[in-house]
């Protein structure tokens, strides 16, 4: 199943599309996962929400890989001076002992993007989405 949102797309609560995307992977995912979505709902998208939809995607499908057995999915963002910053963070393996990619739509967006090892075990990947992109895209 797909969604579509239908409208002005930066005008989409972000957690509403991120929620959507991780879960509709999760439900394929054949161990359980807790999916924890942590983001205000004031926060709109920063970017297109097909290019977001596919940077989520590729991000939630390289945490959810690393935790065959199942485990936690927690995904955060905020808003910076500079952009949003979205986290997922997974119970899966510390960073050095997983492939980190990098998806070739990160580079599309202009977002960073940095992994490290969380406290509790486990990774995180930040991206981090400038807000420079949306204003470029109004004005082409």
């Amino acid at each position: 199943m797909s969604h579509r949102l239908i409208g002005n797309e930066a005008n989409h609560p972000l957690a509403i599309v991120v929620e959507s995307v991780a879960s509709q992977l999760l439900m394929k995912h054949p161990a359980p996962i807790h999916l924890e979505v942590d983001i205000d709902l004031s926060l709109r998208l920063p970017v297109d929400s097909s290019s977001l939809s596919q940077l989520i995607d590729s991000l939630v499908r390289q945490a959810i890989g690393e935790m065959s057995e199942g485990g936690e999915l927690t995904i955060t963002a905020c808003e910076t001076p500079t952009g949003v910053e979205i986290e997922i963070a997974d119970t899966g393996c510390d960073v050095e002992q997983r492939a980190c990619k990098l998806p070739m739509i990160a580079a599309a967006m202009a977002a960073e993007l940095t992994w490290q090892n969380c406290p509790q075990g486990g990774c995180a990947v930040t991206a981090k989405l400038p807000v420079y992109h949306q204003a470029q895209r109004r004005a082409a």
